[in-house]
């Protein structure tokens, strides 16, 4: 019978041969996830034996990381502002500077509804996740509500535009317990509100086309539809700005996730739009510039 150090060390070598970029990290976490232990576990008893049945399913996982697979696609969750998030080709795999996202929506949800006292029967304030893909975004936006007693004041939409992949969105939402806090709805970008929106959050492709080819490996396996942002990767983020007059209410904020080099050319799409607009750049956790704040 095997040993963890044993199938780690022909696992790593495996993975480094196949030109994997965290040949050990990969090859602990996905043994971890197989014996149902936290990867500490694996750190500390590197001579537990590991049975044959375990043994060929960590095997048959490692054979998917040598092909390219992400991770997160062979375990089927990824860990997300603290929360774990079912994973598939349906959707991208959440990523971390995402997570500044839900942040700054958070930050301004809170500071709408403490700023001063809200007056009875006030309707709630109007969410849009665009493009939701897993439902990261606002899953945990809801769920971070929820713990500061905000949620009920909040009206959470999330977009997309493949059902397959909205029905992950919804699949996490229910795992999250937050499935009837949320609506789901199928539309390319955003679909006409009964009244402007206060807040929209979104994630959209911002790639370019021509440097698809130069991403990781893994990204290959990705739904392209969602990171193919047209020649200079900014088309489906163009349609978006374009809508903003039509459907953010005055004083209403946009966020916008952007390619680190995307800054100044976002701030240029957003001076076009007819009105009063402010574009600033806000960094990720990385001190990346990422996310683009849109105001009327």
């Amino acid at each position: 019978m095997a040993t963890v150090h044993a199938l780690l060390s022909d696992a790593v070598e495996r993975l480094r041969v196949a030109g994997a970029e965290t040949p050990r990290l990969d090859s602990e976490v996905l043994l971890a996830n197989i014996l149902g232990i936290d990867r500490t576990g694996i750190l500390a008893h590197p001579e537990a034996p590991v049975g044959d049945a375990a043994a060929a399913r960590f095997s048959e996982a490692i054979a998917r990381r040598e092909a390219g697979e992400p991770v997160a696609y062979i375990r089927g969750v990824r860990e997300f502002l603290g929360l774990a998030f079912a994973t598939d080709r349906r959707a991208l795999v959440p990523r971390p500077e995402t997570e500044r996202l839900v942040e700054l929506a958070e930050l301004e949800i809170g500071r709408r509804l403490t700023l001063a006292p809200r007056p009875p029967g006030a309707s709630p304030i109007r969410v849009v996740d665009v493009g939701t893909g897993s439902g990261a975004v606002a899953i945990a936006l809801a769920v971070r509500l929820f713990a500061r007693r905000m949620l009920d004041e909040v009206d959470i939409l999330a977009v997309d535009d493949v059902a397959e992949t909205l029905d992950l969105a919804k699949e996490n939402s229910a795992g999250h317990a937050v499935g009837d806090r949320i609506r789901f709805t199928l539309a390319d970008l955003i679909p006409l509100p009964e009244r402007p929106l206060d807040v929209i959050v979104a994630n959209l492709p911002y790639v370019a086309t021509g440097a698809l080819a130069d991403l990781p490996v893994p990204v290959a396996f990705e739904p392209r539809h969602a990171l193919d942002g047209g020649p200079d990767g900014l088309d489906v983020i163009r349609r978006l700005i374009a809508l903003l007059p039509d459907v953010l209410a005055q004083q209403g904020v946009a966020f916008l996730e952007i390619g680190a080099d995307q800054g100044s050319s976002i701030v240029s799409v957003v001076a076009e739009l007819p009105g009063r607009w402010t574009c600033t750049v806000e960094r990720d956790l990385a001190g990346l510039p990422r996310i683009a704040r849109v105001e009327r």
